[in-house]
């Protein structure tokens, strides 16, 4: 280093200690700072406080039913002695449901709104499916007991048992009394309103892929679907995986809509056309009857049961996005 250097780095130290916070305070990046720090905070406190919340208030259920409470299959409040096993199920089986449902739908629809249709197509639809997303979710209850309620009870269910219910494995899923209420039900109305979701996000995220890619692969020979399929897709799959697991989030906590129409037996049943609850379900339904200390208490584990089921399913879901996008997601 030359001596001139050496002299400039001594002449001009630094700035460090009160008189540097004072400066950054002065210029504002220190009151930005704090302000945004605050927010931040405010989101891990607030989500502490709900865990504690809830660990605390289950005490009496934790210490009486202990680790058992997670597979014991009877929820009888009348002898105090309660399970969550029936609605771990029903809460899970009506997820993947509407997942299995929503995610085909939902994925299609958004590449041809982005990809296919005209721009002024797209946008009208994609206006139409924002005001869906925001349907209250007591509305799509609604719409599953007058339309897909009758229909499983007298159309769809039918078929089912006298088609797929003979099948050698997956008949069981389609076997046994038919009364339109059950998981099937309730997994349709929750892929309906996700599905919003799914395409919304979907679309604005394929909408955000350099135009350079398309043309790229249609000047080496692609077809339109070829480049949407093989490039466009592919670029974006980390972002379409999002909106996957933002609707499964939006599918696990769901209560009015599902309530309506699962049919609130605490029963675990491999027909899929038998009635079930869920977790949110028997929360809603029975937390203003909860007489009891244990009845009370039992229903808020059930509330942390779910809390922790959603921790769980959404920390999978980052690992997954993370090692897709290790794995040869969108480009560097």
């Amino acid at each position: 280093m030359s001596a001139a250097a050496t002299t400039i780095a001594h002449e001009v130290p630094p700035q460090a200690g009160p008189r540097a916070f004072l400066h950054r305070l002065r210029r504002g990046d220190e009151i930005a700072h704090l302000i945004t720090l605050t927010f931040a905070a405010a989101i891990l406190l607030i989500t502490s406080l709900l865990v504690y919340e809830l660990w605390i208030n289950s005490h009496l259920s934790r210490t009486h039913f202990g680790w058992a409470f997670f597979w014991t299959k009877v929820w009888d409040p009348n002898f105090d002695n309660f399970g969550a096993a029936p609605f771990i199920y029903g809460t899970l089986v009506t997820s993947v449901l509407a997942l299995l449902l929503a995610v085909p739908l939902g994925l299609a629809s958004a590449i041809f709104l982005s990809e296919l249709a005209p721009r002024n197509v797209s946008d009208t639809i994609s206006f139409l499916i924002d005001l869906l997303a925001s349907v209250p979710s007591v509305i799509y209850g609604l719409l599953g007991i007058f339309i897909v309620v009758p229909l499983m009870r007298t159309t769809f269910g039918p078929l089912l048992i006298h088609t797929v219910g003979n099948l050698p494995y997956v008949g069981a899923l389609f076997r046994g009394p038919n009364y339109g209420v059950g998981f099937l039900t309730a997994g349709i109305v929750l892929a309906i309103m996700v599905v919003p979701f799914i395409i919304s996000v979907s679309r604005e995220v394929l909408l955000t892929v350099p135009r350079e890619q398309r043309e790229a692969a249609m000047a080496l020979g692609a077809t339109r679907w070829e480049s949407t399929w093989q490039v466009v897709v592919p670029w974006a799959r980390t972002g379409i995986m999002g909106s996957v697991f933002l609707a499964l989030a939006r599918a696990l906590g769901e209560t009015m809509a599902v309530t309506m129409v699962i049919g609130n037996a605490a029963v675990i049943n491999t027909s899929l056309l038998a009635p079930g609850d869920t977790i949110a379900s028997t929360i809603a339904n029975q937390f203003t009857e909860a007489t009891g200390d244990l009845y009370l208490s039992a229903l808020i584990e059930l509330g942390l049961v779910l809390f922790l089921i959603t921790f769980i399913l959404n920390g999978l879901a980052r690992i997954l996005i993370v090692a897709t996008e290790r794995g040869g997601g969108r480009p560097a």
